[in-house]
C-alpha cells in the first residue's frame, strides 16, 4: 500500500484538531450509524476543556488505496519543540490559517520549521463561514509570509483549499457559495501534492524517535518514522545513543496507528510512522539499527527550557486536608515520570523538600501542575523565573516575539505598560477598529502581563507570543507586581463582618466562611505596601438592640483565582499552594512578626 506522511500545523485555535477530526469522519472508516460526536484527537481532559492541543497525536486513515499518516501538532508556543521534531517524520504539511485572523506569530514559527525541514506545504484557509472572514486578504498575507521566509518558486506554487472544519465543508474557491459538504478535497490534494516517503526496505534498519510516550506496563515508548529497512516484534536491535555508545535490546512491542486508536502490529517498513517499546531509557534523536550495521541518523534538536520554578511539598497549616499525595518522594517520582514523556522538561532536586522544574513557558508548567492536582497531589510552587544564560561572557535572557490586537481606545494604556516592561515596538497596523502591535519583549516582561492586559483591554485584547532567541540582558526591573496584598494574621474561618470592613482597603480573594491561616493572602491592597488584616473577627454581640444594626451585609464578589492567574500574580516572596480542590496564595514566611523583620532588612539593604 502506498503511504503519505503529513503534519497539520497552525497557530493556536485556528482549527487543526477540528480539521483532523473532520478528515477522519470523512474518510469512510466509520459506519453511517456510528456515533462520532464525541470522538476527538484531543483525548486529555485539559485539552478538551481549554480547546488546545498539548501533545502531538498520530493517526492514520486509508483513502483511495493509500495509507495517510496524519500528525496533529500543538499550536501553542510552549510546545513548539514537538512541532520542530515532527517535521523529520513527514514529507508535507497542511498549514491551517483562520480566515479572519490571518497569519499570526505561531503561523510564522511553524511554517519556518516546515521550510527548514524542506517539506511540501498545502494551505487550508479555515473558518470561511465566519461573518468577518476575509479569505482573499488572508491568502495575500500567507503569500507575503512565504516570501518573507525565503520560499523558492516551487514552495510558492502551493495549493489552497477554503474550508469550514466545523461545518464539514470545503472548496477550491474563496466564494463561500461554492462550499461543498465533506473534506475530501483536502484528502485528494494530499494524494496529488505530498510526495510518498523516501526509504528503502532492502537497506539496513534506521528508526529515530522524534516523540516520547510513557506507559506503566512497557515504560518509555519511542514514536518516529522508519527511515530505512524493516523492523519486527521480538527482534534484537541496537540503539545508537546520543553520547556515542550503543545498547542492544529486544523489540518488546510495536504499535501502529489507525483512526483514533494505537494498535499492536508485528512488522513495519520504511516510511511507516510507528511506536516501539523495549528500551526503558530510549531518547529523542537516538537511532535504532540492526545489530551488525549501526548507521546513526543526524541527531534532532531539542529546545532548551526558558523558564523555571520551584515545586515543593505543601508546608501550609492545611496540608493533607485535600490531597492524598503530599510527600517529597511521591512528588519527585511523579516529576521523574513526566520527564520520561516530555523531553523539554528538566527536573533537579534542590533540597529534601523541593525541586527546580524547568520548562518552555508558563503554560507548559501550569499544565503539569494542573495534571498533578487532579491526580491528588498537594504542592506549593514559586513565581516563574526566566533562565539566564552566559553566552560569550555576556549575560543573556530569552526574548519573545509578541503580537497583540487591541481596541483603539485601549492602545495607549497597553503601549505604556509594555514600555515599562522593556518591550520594543516593531510595527503597528490599524485593522478595522482594532490595532495590531508587534513587539520584541524579554520573556520576564511577559510574566504577570496577561492579567494586566485583560484588565487594560476589558477582556477584548488578543495576545500571542513565541520564543525568539537569547539576547543580552537589560537592567530593567520588571516582572514584580506593584500593588501590595492583604495578608491574614489569624487562623480560622473568615466572617462577612470582617470582610465587609476591609472592602475599602482593596479587592478580596475569599468569601465568608473560607478557612484561612496566618500568612495567607486574602486580597489585593489598594496601596503599594502589604497590609496585615484580621478576616476572622466576628461582630461584638450585646444584649441591646439599635435600629439599623441588623441590616444584611452586602459584599462585593471576590476576585476568582485560577492557577494561571495565581502564577502570574505572585511576587518572588510569595507561593501558590495547590491542592486538588483549592488554589491559595500565601507568603513564603507565614509568621507576621518574622515577615516584618525580613521585609525591613530587605528595605535597608535596597536603600
Amino acid at each position: 500500500m502506498e503511504r503519505r506522511n503529513v503534519a497539520i500545523i497552525a497557530h493556536v485555535d485556528h482549527g487543526k484538531t477540528k480539521l483532523v477530526d473532520g478528515i477522519l469522519k470523512n474518510s469512510g472508516m466509520f459506519r453511517e450509524n456510528e456515533d462520532t460526536s464525541n470522538l476527538s484527537m484531543d483525548s486529555n481532559d485539559i485539552e478538551r476543556e481549554r480547546g488546545i492541543t498539548i501533545l502531538a497525536k498520530t493517526t492514520a486513515i486509508d483513502y483511495k488505496g493509500t495509507r495517510i499518516n496524519i500528525l496533529d501538532t500543538p499550536g501553542h508556543a510552549d510546545f513548539g519543540g514537538e512541532v520542530e521534531r515532527i517535521m523529520n517524520m513527514v514529507d508535507g504539511v497542511i498549514l491551517v490559517v483562520d480566515a479572519y485572523e490571518g497569519a499570526m506569530p505561531q503561523t510564522r514559527f511553524v511554517l519556518k520549521k516546515a521550510f527548514e525541514a524542506k517539506v511540501k506545504p498545502i494551505v487550508v484557509i479555515n473558518k470561511v463561514d465566519k461573518p468577518a472572514a476575509r479569505p482573499t486578504e488572508v491568502l495575500d498575507e500567507i503569500l507575503d509570509l512565504f516570501i518573507e521566509l525565503g520560499a523558492d518558486d516551487e514552495l510558492l506554487d502551493f495549493k489552497t483549499i477554503y474550508a469550514s472544519a466545523l461545518n464539514n465543508t470545503s472548496s477550491y474557491d474563496p466564494d463561500i457559495s461554492t462550499q461543498e459538504v465533506g473534506l475530501t478535497k483536502v484528502l485528494d490534494t494530499i494524494l496529488e501534492e505530498i510526495p510518498a516517503p523516501t526509504g528503502d526496505n532492502t537497506k539496513p534498519l534506521q528508526f529515530q524517535p522524534a516523540l516520547l510516550d510513557y506507559n506503566e506496563f512497557v515504560g518509555r515508548i519511542g514514536i518516529g518514522r522508519v527511515t530505512n529497512g524493516k523492523i519486527k516484534t521480538g527482534e534484537m536491535v541496537t540503539c545508537a545513543r546520543l553520547d556515542g555508545s550503543t545498547k542492544q535490546f529486544r523489540i518488546q512491542k510495536l504499535f501502529g496507528y489507525y483512526g483514533y486508536n494505537r494498535i499492536e502490529i508485528e512488522e513495519a517498513e520504511a516510511g511507516d510512522i510507528i511506536a516501539i517499546a523495549g528500551l526503558a531509557d530510549i531518547s529523542v534523536g537516538e537511532t535504532v539499527c540492526n545489530n551488525n550495521e549501526i548507521l546513526p541518523l543526524p541527531t534532532l534538536h531539542i529546545d532548551e527550557p526558558t523558564l523555571q520554578m520551584t515545586f515543593g511539598t505543601n508546608s501550609s497549616p492545611l496540608v493533607g486536608r485535600d490531597g492524598k499525595i503530599v510527600t517529597a518522594r511521591k512528588i519527585g517520582e511523579r516529576l521523574d515520570r513526566e520527564t520520561q514523556r516530555d523531553v523539554s522538561l528538566k527536573v533537579e532536586q534542590i533540597s529534601n523538600e523541593s525541586f527546580m522544574v524547568s520548562g518552555r513557558g508558563e503554560l507548559h508548567l501550569s499544565i503539569l501542575i494542573e495534571n498533578m492536582r487532579r491526580e491528588g497531589y498537594e504542592l506549593e510552587v514559586s513565581k516563574p523565573q526566566v533562565i539566564i544564560k552566559e553566552i560569550d561572557g555576556v549575560k543573556c535572557e530569552p526574548y519573545e516575539d509578541l503580537q497583540i490586537e487591541v481596541p483603539q481606545d485601549a492602545m495607549g494604556a497597553v503601549i505604556e505598560q509594555l514600555g515599562v516592561r522593556g518591550a520594543k515596538m516593531e510595527s503597528m497596523n490599524n485593522f478595522e477598529d482594532q490595532v495590531r502591535l508587534v513587539y520584541t519583549i524579554p520573556s520576564r516582561g511577559l510574566i504577570g502581563f496577561s492579567t494586566d492586559f485583560m484588565t487594560l483591554t476589558k477582556g477584548y485584547g488578543i495576545m500571542n507570543h513565541t520564543f525568539k532567541e537569547y539576547m543580552p540582558m537589560e537592567n530593567v526591573n520588571i516582572g514584580e507586581r506593584k500593588l501590595g496584598v492583604l495578608v491574614s494574621v489569624e487562623n480560622g474561618n473568615s466572617t462577612a463582618y470582617s470582610i465587609g470592613n476591609l472592602e475599602d482597603r482593596g479587592v478580596m480573594f475569599i468569601e465568608p466562611g473560607t478557612e484561612v491561616y496566618e500568612g495567607m493572602i486574602v486580597g489585593e491592597c489598594n496601596r503599594d505596601d502589604d497590609l496585615a488584616v484580621n478576616v476572622v473577627k466576628g461582630k461584638q454581640l450585646t444584649n441591646t438592640r439599635a435600629s439599623g444594626s441588623d441590616h444584611t451585609v452586602v459584599l462585593k464578589r471576590p476576585r476568582p483565582i485560577s492557577l494561571e492567574y495565581a502564577l502570574d500574580y505572585i511576587n518572588s516572596d510569595e507561593l501558590v499552594e495547590v491542592t486538588p480542590h483549592n488554589i491559595r496564595l500565601r507568603k513564603k514566611i507565614l509568621n507576621t512578626e518574622e515577615r516584618k523583620k525580613f521585609d525591613s532588612r530587605k528595605k535597608d539593604k535596597n536603600n
